[in-house]
């Protein structure tokens, strides 16, 4: 079985002087680790104008230092830090040897070792075992076109995902300023809206959840941790169940949960409460909200709050120690908001729902397309199934 060191050329990166670095775009994009990398190709940040080590077009760049194991494939020549290796493919085909190197990396992160950071060096790297099956060229190249198809896809999603989300804030910004239906717009103490809103506290026009005499339970208990609180979603559908709850938050369904400890709540870590019992238990960490029938529309608040200036501004008023600070309901409660008629807090719900759709639909066929990348790569790699037998569905 051929190793590394007989099918492809290595250089080790080598950090250069530091004073050599810029980030003006002057000399040789510098790459250090895997926070440079991206999908497939690295993305610039640091510029060095007395490389040591350089990785030219095409060449393999894995890390070699904490973590150690991925990769990707420099797109232009580019100087390389220690942290990294280029692999230049000599009699392999280079974006097989980089897919091969994507299905060892779990073995290749085994290697890695050191009291304060894992870490490889170069005879292991250069004695790593390469193409086990033994495939030629031509098949090598038909591996390839499979797995890059396939990851073209996800690519593909990934950037559709990104583009919607843009969108969305784009629009949440004009919306929540310009409203639904070009309005003359006034001047208030938080800015422009248009003349028919109301500028109110939110405990104006929502009110805090709390539990009703006699409400009762299910058993076992329905209960939400933090964990089950995804970002940037406005729905939470996942619970688990506990035969008791020592602690906890008495939520309904229907109600806002919103993470009321930094960095969850700057983090977007809210969402409407969407599970088949009338009311359960959440995590001590959330602070949850009803609207007021005929007033308040709970998904436009949900949305307001997910706007970066808005959390930021509340994160400002929080206290507690940095990284931990702590929303109150006295906090959430005196926040401003703009706030139209009903109808319009509805519609303008009703859109921006609409992209959170899109973007749900989008991440399930790239979980799907993920999923199908690493059962072909396995399959491929081992000769479980050969080029010919493939077919790929769900890729138009």
């Amino acid at each position: 079985m051929p190793i590394l060191s007989s099918v492809a050329e290595l250089i080790m990166g080598q950090s250069p002087p530091s004073d050599t670095y810029n980030d003006k775009g002057d000399g040789l994009p510098f790459y250090q680790g895997k926070t440079d990398f991206g999908f497939k190709h690295p993305e610039p940040r640091i510029y060095c104008t007395s490389p040591q080590k350089i990785a030219e077009v095409g060449d393999i760049l894995i890390s070699v230092r904490a973590p150690v194991g991925p990769t990707n494939i420099a797109s232009e020549k580019s100087c390389i830090g220690r942290g990294l290796a280029a692999i230049r493919a000599q009699t392999i085909d280079s974006e097989f040897l980089f897919f091969n190197l994507r299905y060892i990396e779990p073995y290749v992160a085994g290697l890695g070792s050191g009291s304060t950071f894992t870490a490889i060096n170069k005879h292991q790297l250069a004695n790593l075992e390469i193409n086990s099956k033994g495939f030629e060229i031509p098949e090598q190249q038909r591996i390839v076109h499979v797995l890059s198809t396939v990851q073209t896809a996800i690519e593909q999603q990934t950037w559709l995902v990104t583009l919607t989300r843009e969108l969305k804030s784009a629009l949440m910004q004009k919306l929540f300023t310009e409203g639904m239906h070009r309005e003359k717009r006034k001047e208030t103490e938080i800015g422009l809206v248009p003349e028919s809103w109301e500028v109110v506290k939110i405990l104006q026009a929502y009110t805090y959840t709390q539990k009703r005499k006699g409400s009762k339970l299910p058993q076992p208990i329905p209960f939400i941790p933090m964990d089950l609180i995804l970002a940037g979603q406005n729905e939470i559908v996942n619970f688990e169940t506990r035969e008791k709850a020592t602690s906890g938050t008495y939520v309904e369904n229907g109600d806002l949960l919103i993470a009321k400890i930094t960095p969850s709540f700057e983090n977007g870590k809210q969402g409407v409460l969407n599970i088949p019992f009338e009311n359960a238990v959440a995590t001590t960490e959330v602070i949850p909200m009803k609207a007021i029938e005929g007033k308040s529309d709970l998904l436009f608040l949900h949305y307001y709050l997910f706007m970066p200036e808005i959390r930021s501004e509340i994160t400002g008023k929080m206290e507690g120690t940095t990284g931990r600070k702590r929303l109150s309901k006295t906090i959430i409660g005196e926040q401003l908001i703009p706030i139209p008629k009903i109808k319009e807090q509805e519609e303008i719900s009703l859109i921006l729902s609409s992209f959170d759709n899109n973007i749900m639909v989008v991440k399930r066929k790239k979980e799907k397309l993920e999923e199908l990348f690493r059962t072909l790569l396995h399959q491929l790699m081992t000769g479980q199934i050969r080029v010919n037998e493939i077919d790929l569905p769900g890729l138009s």
